[in-house]
């Protein structure tokens, strides 16, 4: 007999707490499935099972290599699903989420083009702030930007940081004045992002210690990222933003940059899923394409 093929027949069995109960989940006969036990007890040349009329319950030895045979079996699934993952490349559905304007901008465009190289991969992509419960949810993959909590049974690995920067229109520079420091930044109009609770603050880094947070004042408040960007180069005030949002309109004159010589706070992105003794190919791959492709874009 296939000794691999025993130990699945032994761990169901003892599962199920019958040999009639694994005989009717495996397709075979209770006779075969007493045969395959009966195998791996003769070949250990020790008892697993204590069998009775009314009951079976595992032995002291039983017990200690059921769990070897259960991890030795999860092993033997993984090694099947390399090759099933080899065989069928990136089929099947991915699913995803990502912060809404991250998500939109920067991971949006790294998914599509997989989808455009890997016709047999199917893409289901949800914008949104919340940080979600991958298990329960059913995603694959889970985008995160900022500071990571700590989170058992999740993988995770770090795949661009974004530079914020502290940006205004002309025309309100030349309203307001420019200011020279960031304590200056108590004599203007800030943009403010918030969703929930209080508006958070700016930060900026300091050498071996805490960032400093910054907190101007503000009569604007906005739960878009777009809509700051758009009010800034609309010239209603000073906007703290991510770089890679305000490019162009850094690169055309619409905002221009302040404290340019002071580097911006990195938020670091990171890629998350579920801890499995084997991770689908279609998950590796798009997590290499992500820590490929964007930091280029936060450049």
């Amino acid at each position: 007999m296939d000794r691999l093929t025993s130990m699945a027949v032994f761990v169901r069995a003892a599962d199920l707490g019958s040999f009639a109960a694994a005989a009717d989940e495996l397709d075979m006969s209770a006779t075969m499935v007493g045969k395959h036990v009966r195998f791996l007890e003769q070949r250990l040349r020790v008892q697993l099972i204590n069998r009775t009329t009314r009951r079976q319950t595992l032995t002291e030895f039983g017990r200690t290599y059921y769990e070897r045979c259960r991890a030795i079996l999860t092993e033997a699934d993984a090694a099947d699903a390399l090759a099933t993952d080899q065989i069928h490349a990136l089929n099947g559905r991915l699913r995803v989420t990502a912060p809404v304007h991250f998500g939109r901008h920067c991971v949006l465009p790294v998914l599509l083009a997989l989808v455009r190289d890997y016709p047999g991969l199917e893409l289901d992509l949800s914008f949104s702030d919340r940080l979600l419960d991958l298990a329960e949810d059913g995603y694959d993959l889970a985008i995160r930007t900022g500071t990571l909590e700590p989170a058992p049974g999740l993988v995770a690995r770090h795949v661009a940081s974004q530079a914020m920067t502290v940006c205004a229109a002309p025309i309100y520079l030349e309203r307001h004045g420019r200011p020279a420091a960031l304590d200056d930044l108590g004599a203007h109009a800030a943009l403010a992002y918030r969703r929930t609770g209080p508006v958070p603050p700016w930060l900026f880094p300091r050498n071996g210690q805490a960032p400093l947070e910054v907190r101007p004042p503000n009569r604007i408040r906005l739960d878009d990222l777009d809509a700051i960007a758009d009010a800034a180069a609309a010239g209603a005030g000073i906007a703290w933003l991510p770089r890679w949002l305000v490019r162009e309109r850094l690169r055309n004159g619409a905002l221009v940059e302040l404290f340019a010589g002071q580097p911006g706070y990195m938020y670091d992105v990171h890629a998350l899923w579920l801890q499995t003794p084997h991770v689908a190919r279609r998950i590796r791959v798009t997590v290499d394409a992500l820590a490929a492709t964007l930091p280029k874009m936060m450049a």
